[in-house]
């Protein structure tokens, strides 16, 4: 028998003798931890997961709603409102360029936002289910 034979190239799995194929986890062998014990379908079942997908939504969903209008009206006014848009304030300094750099501004005042939401209302429920679930294993 050749050694080339058994020979399996990565990222594909080796046969048996009888045709059938090996299981390898898609981690490249190494395998997912997972608490020991722990019913993940219970825990996302549980009141406190839906309070804090609840209280996720109640941020991300509006914030996205209102960044994308925002977006939108800034591309809208920039297509079909030329006049407005280069209507100089100071200097070269015009009105699109403001609402250009507004967007940036606009990103880091949400992503702000969220660090402060999430460090109030969506940490401590996120802290209480690890600490449910960290209990139960020890």
């Amino acid at each position: 028998m050749n050694g080339a034979d058994h020979d399996v190239a990565p990222g594909s799995s080796p046969e048996s003798d009888d045709g059938a194929t090996e299981e390898t986890p898609a981690t490249g062998g190494a395998a997912t931890e997972t608490t020991p014990g722990t019913d993940w379908e219970q825990i996302q079942g549980s009141a406190d997961f839906a309070d804090l997908r609840r209280r996720l939504r109640v941020f991300v969903f509006p914030m996205t709603v209102l960044f994308l209008v925002w977006y939108l009206l800034y591309v809208l006014l920039a297509d079909y409102a030329h006049g407005f848009m280069s209507t100089k304030l100071f200097g070269n300094i015009n009105v699109g360029l403001i609402f250009g750099l507004l967007q940036f501004v606009s990103t880091f005042l949400i992503t702000w936002l969220y660090v402060r939401y999430a460090s109030r209302k969506l940490d401590p429920v996120s802290d209480k289910i690890r600490g449910e679930i960290e209990g139960e294993s020890e």
